[in-house]
């Protein structure tokens, strides 16, 4: 019974979450308190398990990196990269957007891609303003890089952290094996820009002409805040590369450095909590909530299960369709959760492979596929639901269907891609 009504739950909430009839905050909160009111998990399951509570290491990352973006917005640094960005793409929305696109790919890889969304977010906003052109495909555009560029990484997206931990796998096994092709799809995902948001590029000259004749040097307001920023702005990234030697969650280096930031910069609380996206922060919450249900009560471990099943003991079968699997069921749920529970399945199909290059090749399809399959909803990665609400917040509301409609289209580019780059590299090359 606990099986069924945990799907139910999770079933309606997603429908009202995806036709965006109730705020989806409150349908993920109903959602969550229904399967603790009935006692499809408890207390401890929500709170406190690892596997199925909330995952506070993806809250507290958010709620530290929005209060440093929060103090970082007072000393002008992002009217001063949005102004530089516009006049090196002279003012072309176009190359506008292949400029900011490349910069996420590039940063997701060596940050998160959810880091990387809440810095690049109001950067995007200040240069469209200037060029009186809409953001949102800006936005859109930007969330999709994020994902692409942090597959490339240990670090760039949370799913890669997760199976870096189970198979033992290092920041430069990432970058050799993944990389390569992070770069591919990139160079392929800034050629389809123009087709796949054809007709939002056009820009008053009048505008370009204001923006081409603005100093960006003149935007910097706080100096001296800004140098505090930058110092601990750069010991966070070195904490979030090096978390394995320093043996610190991302979560703490974040929390860690929003606390030395409002510290040294004496900033009151009105003025970076502002900076807070709460309504995102607890639509996590209950999202985390409702999935803890599905993996508590074993539906989403069966799912994986049959998907492994199915592979009949063929090496790149099993590869094409972990691939492929992952990048649906990644883009429906949240991909954090589903790697979590495809990790051990996919650990015991590594055992029973004899080559050492098959077996490798599957973790490698899982994370591709997880990845790449964040882009398909506006719920499938992190770094999509903290955009989306950005976008709200700031008056330029994006639907779960808008996002939806490009987001299949890239991710079925980035996996129709990804499986030839596993079978040359993994069963072809060796």
């Amino acid at each position: 019974m606990s099986t069924v009504v945990a799907i139910v739950v999770f079933v309606i909430a997603y429908l009202l979450i995806a036709t965006e009839r109730i705020p989806k905050m409150t349908a993920a909160l109903a959602g969550a308190g229904v399967v603790l009111g009935v006692g499809v998990v408890g207390a401890d399951e929500a709170f406190y398990s690892h596997d199925t509570g909330v995952d506070w290491n993806v809250i507290f990352l958010l709620l530290g990196m929005m209060i440093i973006v929060g103090i970082l917005r007072r000393t002008g640094v992002f009217e001063y990269i949005a102004i530089w960005a516009a006049k090196r793409a002279k003012g072309s929305p176009l190359r506008v957007l292949i400029l900011l696109v490349l910069i996420t790919a590039i940063a997701s890889a060596f940050l998160d891609n959810v880091t990387t969304v809440l810095l690049i977010a109001p950067v995007t906003l200040l240069v469209c303003d200037r060029l009186g052109i809409s953001p949102a495909p800006f936005l859109i555009a930007e969330v999709f890089a994020s994902n692409i560029g942090g597959t490339a990484t240990l670090i760039g997206d949370p799913p890669n952290i997760i199976i870096g931990s189970r198979a033992g796998l290092t920041f430069n096994d990432f970058l050799v094996h993944l990389a390569p092709i992070v770069v591919i799809e990139v160079v392929v995902f800034c050629f389809v820009l123009r087709w796949l948001f054809r007709g939002s590029f056009a820009a008053d000259p009048e505008r370009i002409a204001e923006v081409m004749a603005l100093n960006e040097r003149e935007t910097i307001r706080d100096t001296r805040l800004l140098v505090k920023c930058g110092i601990v702005l750069g010991a966070v990234f070195a904490g979030f590369v090096g978390h394995s030697v320093f043996h610190l969650e991302p979560s703490v280096v974040a929390l860690l450095g929003a606390g030395v930031l409002v510290l040294v910069s004496q900033a009151r609380p009105r003025d970076y909590l502002v900076s807070v996206e709460w309504e995102t922060l607890l639509f996590f919450a209950g999202l985390f909530i409702m999935i803890g249900a599905l993996v508590h009560t074993g539906v989403i471990a069966d799912l994986a299960r049959l998907a492994a099943d199915a592979t009949g003991g063929n090496a790149l079968v099993a590869v094409l369709l972990i691939l492929g699997v992952s990048a649906v069921v990644s883009g429906i749920i949240d991909n954090i959760p589903y790697v979590a529970t495809m990790a051990p399945l996919v650990a015991d199909l590594v055992a029973r492979i004899p080559d050492p290059g098959h077996a490798q090749a599957l973790w490698w399809s899982l994370a591709l596929g997880a990845d790449f399959g964040g882009n398909l909803t506006a719920v499938g990665a992190s770094a999509n639901v903290v955009m989306l609400g950005i976008a709200r917040r700031e008056g330029y509301p994006i639907s779960f269907w808008e996002f939806t409609r490009k987001g299949a289209v890239v991710t079925a580019i980035t996996v129709l891609l990804a499986a030839p780059y596993l079978w040359l590299r993994y069963f072809v090359l060796g």
